[in-house]
């Protein structure tokens, strides 16, 4: 059994106890149930921002714990002073050290979206997300088929959450739904979770170009971001770079002040 399958085995067993915890009903009576959402795919997609999407992650089954000690308020309220576009939160437990209420902390603090990281497969967990304050959700084509995704797809609409569809091959392409917001090519092989580059190069020009793309994974220099750039990319999530760093919000407003020089001097 490989990493990716793991997850998906414990996340079953995870979520079919959250039901009996926290029925929808209960979830349903959140303040940011009704409240309004931000949209991540306008973020991504302004001027005046950088496409960057900060991540919030303890640790991960590839690198063990990254940091242990990081304060959510903090962290999530620097990302955005550094000029970050969204912010992404890693909410799984087991695997990743994180939970809901990290994300329900980081919206308490930050106006922009927060993008919910997990591996959704279950309808009850876009209702969660609605309930805990996120703004779009991550899908996972390689966990899901094309009918959960279209079924996901439409039910996060109608809860007036965005959905980022994360692909990491040519065989998940098919299913890229028409009313998806967001596409994401993942670098690293969920399976080894080994990162490869070229996976974003190789896969974005199959990707119809009216769709928001984004990288995620590996990124972690500014000269790797302007190339992904310049194939094309919109959106670039950064995770481990910043988290490895004892100050993440840190190690994030010194990569966004570099590339805000290397765009200055190209408009010189």
């Amino acid at each position: 059994m490989n990493t990716l399958e793991k997850i998906v085995k414990h996340k079953a067993i995870e979520v079919n106890d959250r039901k009996s915890l926290y029925p929808t009903q209960l979830l349903e009576r959140s303040i940011y149930f009704s409240s309004p959402a931000v949209s991540l795919k306008k973020y991504l997609l302004r001027e005046d921002k950088n496409g960057i999407i900060a991540e919030i992650k303890r640790k991960s089954p590839s690198k063990g714990m990254i940091n242990k000690y990081i304060s959510i308020e903090k962290t999530s309220i620097g990302y955005m002073q550094a000029g970050a576009s969204a912010l992404s939160v890693l909410t799984d437990s087991y695997f990743f050290g994180g939970s809901s209420e990290d994300l329900t902390i980081a919206r308490k603090f930050n106006y922009c979206p927060i993008l919910r990281k997990d591996f959704i497969i279950d309808e009850y967990q876009i209702i969660e997300s609605r309930s805990i304050g996120a703004d779009a959700i991550l899908l996972i084509a390689a966990i899901l088929t094309e009918q959960q995704i279209l079924r996901f797809t439409d039910l996060a609409h109608q809860l007036g959450l965005e959905v980022l569809l994360e692909l990491h091959d040519r065989e998940e392409l098919g299913k890229i739904p028409e009313k998806v917001d967001v596409v994401g090519i993942n670098n690293r092989n969920l399976k080894t979770m080994r990162i490869d580059m070229s996976q974003s190069t190789d896969l974005i020009n199959l990707i119809p170009s009216h769709i928001v793309k984004i990288s995620e994974s590996g990124i972690d220099n500014v000269e790797t971001l302007l190339r992904l750039k310049e194939e094309g990319f919109n959106g670039f999530l950064i995770g481990s770079y910043f988290m490895e760093h004892p100050k993440p919000e840190e190690a994030c407003k010194e990569f966004i002040s570099l590339l805000n020089k290397h765009n200055k001097l190209q408009e010189a």
